[in-house]
């Protein structure tokens, strides 16, 4: 037990290196940690000292899921775990004898496991990552240049060196010179967006609540705005639910919309959620100022266990509340981008629908095709505590950066917030209040690095740098006589 002792608390560290907690340098140390205890165990147990400090980072950093589902938290945790165990396991094999060529086996092999969780399981869950504990780092500054896969790899290259003069100067210098290579221009007109949050308990579950309690909270506060001084109204996810009474625009709710958008004389961006035959949609919805539906755009990336179930049948069988999510939602399969219409005009904005905004290449989708900016419509009521819903703003933080936009977050029950393109967080409301948020934003245009790339050069690159550590590592073994 004792000789697991360092690796557990050097997760810990990491794990507090998160969002709600936020000491991002602790990320750093325990790196540091894990990497002397993986240099000394190389040959001995690498998976297990690999694993436990992973627990220690998982098991707070997920702490969220236990209300939501314990035997899930307890899988995830396991399953992220021994994702950094067999990345330690495939280092200790690769690595040669010379300590700094094995941290850059360890900044390759853990650098990917944190790569595959982009993508794996069920099309990715990206949650905890080293990158949402350096949003408020000056590491965020790589953002543009290579998203969150290369400022995972400056953060473990740093932390993981023996020698760390070499990566902090060539990470600084990176950091100063990524401005310059932004690529993103602001016209000098603005956008006044303002987003309602409506407020309420959190730690609920739509079924067992009355939709329409947050629908009315919500009106309310749509309604005590006066006509003028603003461009659009934006609504949190799924807000307006007609899930099981048919279509929005069948719904009572849509001509009560329809009557604010017109009072107020601009279109209205709302979340709804409707039938879909057996299943259900998810999407965002723009009601112009003439009370007609203009555009809409439906959640792609849908959350596991949240709004479908894996392997239904077969958990069913095994006893699992399957009945939480009585019904799937419908995949949808237009791109992330909506089109607003403003006086007269057009404003195309990137969207991306609360879990949407953990996956750069969503964001990028609607960026590429000319978005101006960026709404995250959410709904984190269902989460108990802070955990999740910080991280969320970690996130939101992580794609204005890359995109250099401005990012606008909503969500029923906290956190909203609009967040700048150098990932300063402005107007960020409490948990539970009801708030009406509202800021003038300057649309931007052009592309950065890492819009036009996307995350596979970083890829490619962990890859590499695998497989030039495996090579050096035979031939160095090959060749001692030992």
């Amino acid at each position: 037990m004792r000789r697991h002792a360092t690796p557990l608390f050097a997760g810990l560290l990491v794990a507090f290196s998160m969002p709600p907690w936020g000491w991002w340098p602790l990320a750093l140390v325990g790196l540091a940690l894990y990497a002397g205890a993986a240099r000394a165990r190389r040959d001995d147990s690498p998976f297990a000292t690999a694993f436990v400090f992973a627990l220690g980072w998982f098991v707070p950093a997920l702490a969220w899921m236990w209300w939501l589902t314990a035997p899930g938290y307890l899988v995830t945790c396991a399953l992220f775990a021994g994702l950094h165990g067999g990345a330690a396991w495939a280092a200790s094999r690769s690595a040669p004898r010379d300590p700094s060529r094995h941290a850059l086996a360890l900044v390759a092999w853990h650098g990917l496991a944190e790569t595959l969780r982009l993508a794996w399981p069920f099309g990715g869950v990206p949650l905890a990552t080293l990158g949402i504990s350096q949003a408020a780092s000056p590491l965020a500054r790589l953002a543009p240049l290579g998203g969150v896969v290369l400022i995972a790899a400056a953060t473990m290259w740093i932390g993981f060196s023996p020698r760390r003069r070499l990566p902090v100067v060539a990470v600084a210098l990176t950091c100063l010179v990524a401005p310059i290579l932004d690529g993103v221009s602001t016209g000098s007109g603005t956008v006044t967006v303002t987003a309602i949050q409506g407020g309420g308990e959190q730690g609920t579950h739509a079924i067992d609540t009355d939709p329409r309690e947050a629908f009315d909270r919500h009106l309310a506060l749509t309604r005590s705005l006066m006509p003028g001084g603003r461009a659009m109204v934006v609504w949190p996810e799924n807000v307006v639910n007609i899930s099981g009474k048919g279509l929005f625009i069948d719904s009572p709710e849509h001509d009560e919309l329809v009557a604010e958008a017109r009072r107020l004389g601009v279109p209205l961006v709302v979340g709804v959620t409707e039938d879909a035959g057996e299943a259900f949609t998810n999407a965002q919805i723009v009601i112009d100022s003439d009370g007609t539906i203009t555009d809409r755009y439906d959640k792609v990336r849908r959350v596991p266990f949240g709004e479908y179930v894996p392997l239904r049948g077969v958990l069913a069988s095994m006893g699992a509340p399957v009945d939480m999510v009585p019904r799937d939602a419908v995949a949808g399969r237009g791109r992330a981008r909506l089109d607003v219409p403003v006086d007269g005009d057009t404003v195309r904005v990137a969207v991306v629908i609360s879990w949407e905004v953990f996956f750069g290449g969503r964001v990028n989708e609607g960026v590429a095709d000319g978005a101006a900016f960026i709404i995250n419509p959410t709904n984190g009521s269902s989460y108990t505590g802070t955990i999740l819903q910080s991280q969320q703003v970690a996130s939101s933080r992580l794609r204005a950066r890359e995109q250099g936009r401005w990012l606008v977050q909503v969500s029923p029950t906290g956190f909203s917030a609009f967040v700048s393109p150098g990932g300063e967080v402005h107007d960020r409301t409490g948990v539970s209040e009801a708030a009406v948020i509202e800021r003038a934003i300057p649309p931007a245009t052009g592309r950065t690095p890492y819009s036009r790339t996307g995350d596979a050069p970083g890829v490619v690159g962990l890859a590499l740098l695998a497989l030039l550590a495996r090579r050096r590592s035979t031939r160095e073994f090959s060749t001692d006589p030992k």
